[in-house]
This record gives structure tokens, sequence and C-alpha cells, in this order.
């Protein structure tokens, strides 16, 4: 999957998105990421991408036409185009499974008081936000959202298999897990995970993960 970020701030990228997964999913070409400076599509020599809204009002808004020439100069056919922005629908594992079956991803980092309206209207195929709150910028919520899509791409994790059993894949949580030692502090593994019995255990994790969601997310039912 090919992923293109337009920023105000490049920089913030850099560590989180070369450690751990996404560095192995970079290093092996499942992902192909770019970071791009919005100042750099600016039209003056000062590198202004912001001006004072309409209207009036506190704040400043990103001007239409740095972002209207970085997207149509990063756009190619199979590109879809996201915002990221408080005003998004909520991001969430559905979406996640959605954007990685996507060839080539633009995600437009949102920043002061938001996009002029014409962005949203003629650029964006998409606004998506990771929760009811409000950032500086979207640069965090664009590093979610490449960090949970790469997760789901093929080749990205040791074993495939991990992402459909993690939470939200199947609208559940994720029952409990344990490891060695089997008993620590008086506290033991549950005896069917170490019965061998691969039926129960599965009817086991099934009934844990109901029974989690139920307690703690009740919405997802």
């Amino acid at each position: 999957m090919k992923v293109d970020v337009l920023t105000l701030f490049p920089a913030m990228f850099a560590g989180p998105l070369d450690e751990s997964i996404i560095k192995r999913a970079r290093q092996t070409g499942v992902l192909d990421l770019k970071i791009h400076n919005l100042r750099d599509y600016a039209h003056d020599r000062h590198k202004t991408v912001d001006d004072r809204p309409f209207g009036g009002g506190p704040g400043m808004l990103l001007k239409p036409e740095p972002i209207f020439d970085a997207v149509e100069k990063l756009k190619r056919d199979g590109t879809r185009v996201v915002l990221l922005s408080p005003a998004g629908r909520k991001f969430d594992q559905v979406i996640a499974r959605e954007l990685a079956q996507v060839e080539h991803l633009l995600l437009v980092t949102g920043h002061y008081e938001g996009f002029d309206e014409r962005v949203r209207h003629a650029l964006a195929d998409d606004e998506l936000s990771i929760g009811d709150y409000v950032l500086t910028n979207g640069a965090l919520p664009a590093m979610v959202v490449i960090d949970t899509v790469t997760r789901l791409l093929p080749g990205a994790l040791g074993d495939d298999t991990s992402a459909h059993e993690e939470s939200f894949t199947r609208g559940l949580l994720e029952y409990p897990q344990y490891t060695r030692p089997a008993e620590f502090r008086g506290m033991k593994v549950p005896d069917v995970l170490v019965s061998g019995n691969h039926a129960e255990i599965a009817k086991w994790r099934e009934a844990q993960s109901q029974s989690r969601t139920r307690e703690r997310r009740p919405d997802l039912l």
C-alpha cells in the first residue's frame, strides 16, 4: 500500500513511524509511506498556508490553494483522499479494514480552525476523526490511521491470523490472555487454557469476549 501524508509538521512523524511493525512494513515494501510538508506548496516567499476566516471569528483557516496544488500533484488513479479533523466520522476497526483495501491513501492533516470548506467539497473522499476531542493538529490522528491500517496489510504482522483475533475484529473485545508462569503470586491461569482441549478453549474465549464486551463496551453488541 502507498500512503502519502500532507502536514505542516513532518518532524512529528519521525520516530513513531520508524519503529516496530510500521518500520518492518516499510523495510519489506508492504507499506510505501511518504510525508510531505504543506508549506512546500505555498504560493508566496513566506510559505503562507493560512488566513483569517471570512465573516470574522477566532483563529485561522488553512487556505485552499496549497492543499489543492498538493493533492492534485500527489493524487493518481485509485487514490482516496482523507481529511483528518474533529468533524469527520469516527474512525474504527471497520473503517480500518475498508481503508486497508485501498491502493493509495492520501491523508491531509488539519490545523488551526480547520480547512477552507472548498477543500472538503472538491477534494475529499472521506473525513475521519479518532475521537470526540480536539487535538492541536491532525498529525497524531494520521499516525493512528496509518498504524491501524498497516496492521491489516498482508505480511505486516509475523502471523497474518493475529489481526483476526484482536479486539473489535469481530465486533467484540478480545478475551483475556495469559502466559507463563501458570501461577504467579497465588493467581492461577484458568484450567481450561492448560487443558489442551482446543474446542473447550475456543468456547471459553468466545464466552469471555462476550462477557468482557457486555461489561465494558455494551455499545458494541
